[in-house]
């Protein structure tokens, strides 16, 4: 490709890119609507009870169905992971390293059917859902790089005997459960399983039953890289088979991305039998700040990529915003017009820029932010509407809209994940963080203004585990070329959860300090 992709990347105005995402649309059609196995060592287990999942973009559209794996093939995919662990641990880093170099070039060679094919699942637009893919060929190729860089995390320690030798060693923990989410089904699957399997881990994935297409695609370019079978599982199912492997005993440590009181439940209670890692990263109420000496210009573009992209459905998703009082109204008439140019429709399309929800569900969270907006004495500024009609009519489509609520409101503090974004008045940026940084969340945050000593003054108290100045492209959870970390403070988890970030492989290694006399 020409273009460099990610999740950031703001034009699609590329015909190279464009010509070759059409194709894949039509070419990957025949792939929907199969049944697909649960994968333990290698074998594939398809006489289980089937999930049915349907496409978000039209509710005709069956993406697959997926067998939903038993206590049995949660234990056999453990007990297969947990007895190949050595055997992939002594391949050693440099081996595995070149494999994941190598696995990066197959899903790069495939990352316009996998793009194609997550737009039908998820209701990502092109750009999106090809900037998921291309993130996650760029965790296979920067972990490699880490474990270059720290010569496979084995440090030489001094000695006061001429005669001993003393040497720092990361070693794996074992067998890694991945538990992902729907909105990113490729990078928050692949992410952390990336990263177990680089440092010599085993894993087991329970994906999403909404994105489970997307895991089992990870699994498929993996296996066409060489991996072999019994170093990667994937057990597809709902909550219960997520709870069973979080709690199973061989387990040896956890990632976790999605809802807050999941995260929480299984951050108490996964290592209650023994010490293992728990790594959770559990969403945001995510805030931004605009300044009188913003470009006003700038901030709404960031604003609205922020709340909008993905329809309001990342953990970095901007929901709630806090202007200077002497530039709201102004701020405030350039965000309503801006949000009325967002395109919204069928994510396939070109120009799309908003595609739809989820599910049902989320579609009732919407009208349920909207009614109580209303009950509370605010405003709908913008949008506020279920759409309906046409082509949208099969999928589940709302319009961007933009809110002014009383404080008291639920609305500020609820996450909600759909494309509803509030805007209050603050005196000014003490205000500002101060509301900001009331929140049990601290994911990611935003700041819009042209002065350097309030940009220096939020960075050093703004309460939130991503940051970002100025920033266009909208709320981010990452930066490139390199991979920043994207977990939270607070109640947003622990940090690195789904993936990046110089420090990131180091959680699925512990110590052993060897001590050796000649």
């Amino acid at each position: 490709m020409a273009v460099k992709i990610t999740y950031a990347t703001m034009s699609a105005d590329n015909q190279e890119l464009n010509e070759a995402y059409e194709k894949a649309v039509v070419a990957t059609r025949d792939l929907l609507g199969r049944d697909h196995g649960v994968i333990v060592d290698g074998e594939s287990r398809s006489d289980r009870p089937m999930y049915e999942e349907r496409s978000p973009v039209d509710r005709d559209i069956v993406v697959g169905r997926y067998a939903q794996a038993t206590k049995e093939d949660v234990d056999d995919a453990v007990a297969a992971a947990k007895a190949f662990q050595p055997e992939w641990e002594a391949v050693g880093w440099e081996s595995r390293r070149d494999l994941m170099l190598g696995a990066a070039e197959v899903m790069e060679a495939r990352i316009f059917d996998l793009g194609a094919l997550m737009s039908f699942e998820i209701g990502k637009n092109r750009l999106e859902a090809l900037g998921d893919v291309a993130e996650t060929v760029e965790f296979l190729r920067y972990y490699a790089r880490l474990m270059d860089e720290n010569e496979g995390y084995v440090r030489r320690l001094s000695s006061l005997d001429g005669r001993e030798q003393n040497i720092s060693v990361a070693r794996p923990w074992g067998v890694w459960a991945v538990i992902s989410p729907f909105n990113f089904p490729m990078a928050l699957a692949g992410g952390p399983s990336i990263g177990a399997l680089i440092t010599g881990n085993t894993v087991v994935i329970k994906p999403s039953n909404q994105g489970a297409m997307m895991a089992l695609e990870f699994y498929r370019v993996m296996m066409d890289a060489g991996l072999p079978e019994r170093a990667l599982h994937v057990v597809t199912g709902g909550d219960e088979t997520g709870d069973y492997l979080a709690h199973h005993p061989d387990i040896d440590g956890l990632t976790f991305t999605g809802s807050h009181p999941v995260g929480m439940y299984l951050y108490r209670t996964a290592n209650e039998q023994r010490p293992k890692p728990v790594t959770a990263e559990m969403g945001g109420k995510n805030p931004a700040i605009v300044t009188a000496t913003a470009d006003l210009d700038v901030a709404v573009e960031g604003i609205v990529r922020g709340a909008f992209g993905l329809s309001g459905q990342k953990c970095s998703a901007t929901s709630r915003v806090y202007v200077e009082d002497d530039v709201y109204d102004d701020f405030v008439d350039r965000l309503v017009a801006r949000t009325g140019q967002v395109s919204v429709g069928v994510p396939t399309e070109q120009g799309v820029f908003m595609g739809p929800v989820i599910d049902e569900e989320a579609v009732t969270r919407f009208e349920e932010a909207v009614a109580e907006v209303k009950r509370s004495g605010g405003e709908v500024l913008a949008g506020g509407h279920v759409l309906g009609e046409g082509e949208l009519a099969k999928g589940n489509y709302v319009e961007p809209t933009v809110v002014a609520v009383p404080r008291d409101s639920w609305v500020w503090t609820k996450e909600l994940f759909v494309p509803l974004v509030a805007v209050g008045k603050v005196s000014g940026l003490e205000e500002g963080l101060e509301l900001s940084n009331g929140t049990e969340f601290g994911l990611t945050a935003g700041l819009f203004s042209g002065d350097e000593e309030e940009i220096d003054r939020w960075f050093r108290e703004i309460q939130a585990g991503v940051t970002y100045v100025n920033r266009a492209a909208g709320a981010t959870t990452g930066a490139w070329p390199d991979i920043q970390s994207f977990g939270g403070w607070k109640g947003s988890g622990t940090s690195g959860a789904g993936g990046g970030g110089p420090w990131y492989l180091r959680q699925f290694m512990r110590e052993q300090s060897r001590t050796l006399v000649r």
